[in-house]
């Protein structure tokens, strides 16, 4: 168990100094939307393992999955307008 969530703390730590590398870029076009992809891959890690919903019901599972989605696509096209 203890393996798990430092392996899960380690991606974390790994995708935030991705994230900051990505951001130093001036000229990539593309970082906004990496950087929001980025976020919700840790919004999804930090639920389903600190908030164990690893263990939940299939519809809080797709509740999560279904709200990061939302959320990235909504702030793709209001990037790309």
């Amino acid at each position: 168990m203890k393996k798990r969530l430092n392996i899960t703390l380690t991606w974390l730590i790994i995708l935030t100094v991705t994230t900051a590398i990505i951001s130093g870029f001036e000229n990539f076009r593309l970082a906004p939307y990496l950087i929001l992809i980025l976020a919700a891959v840790k919004f999804n890690l930090v639920a389903f393992e600190f908030m164990e919903l690893r263990s939940a019901h299939a519809f809080w599972k797709f509740l999560v999955i279904f709200y990061s989605l939302v959320f990235v696509g909504i702030y793709t096209i209001i990037l790309s307008s």
